[in-house]
């Protein structure tokens, strides 16, 4: 079974950073949010290891605001 990487491990982070502004650049906030979700789906579809998205899912939601 794979481990969740949580430290930097992104080449050209800054770039990919920039890149993904750019593609948010002119859209609605709901084809924003359409665009992060087809996102999250086609990576998740790439690591496709249900532990490892498991486990980010948990990490995501304890990074989050606290109700």
């Amino acid at each position: 079974m794979s481990r969740l990487t949580l430290s930097p491990n992104i080449q050209g982070a800054d770039d990919f950073y920039a890149n993904l502004l750019a593609a948010h650049e002119g859209l609605t906030k709901a084809q924003s949010d359409a665009l992060n979700a087809r996102l999250i789906l086609i990576l998740a579809n790439h690591i496709g290891d249900r532990a490892v998205l498991d486990a980010a899912i948990d990490a995501a939601k304890s990074a989050g605001p606290k109700p």
